[in-house]
């Protein structure tokens, strides 16, 4: 199977939102710390995800039972 290339499939930023409905910002600064797939730059000003990692994403989110901590004291 040498030479062979998985397909992978991309999805822009409006199909990312559609999916995650999380600020453009809350989405980047999970992208820096490592709690996010990373964006893909196609262009100098276009950017996509791959589907599968999103999916995988949202699936270990639900599997995890992570409760998001709220602001503010505790």
């Amino acid at each position: 199977m040498e030479g062979k290339v998985k397909s992978k499939t991309l999805i822009d930023r409006k199909k990312l939102h559609a999916m995650i409905p999380l600020a453009e910002r809350t989405i980047f600064n999970m992208e820096q710390r490592g709690d996010f797939p990373r964006r893909i730059a196609l262009t100098s000003r276009n950017v996509a995800w791959d589907l599968a990692e999103i999916e995988e994403w949202i699936e270990a989110r639900k599997v995890s039972g992570i409760v998001a901590s709220r602001p503010g004291p505790a």
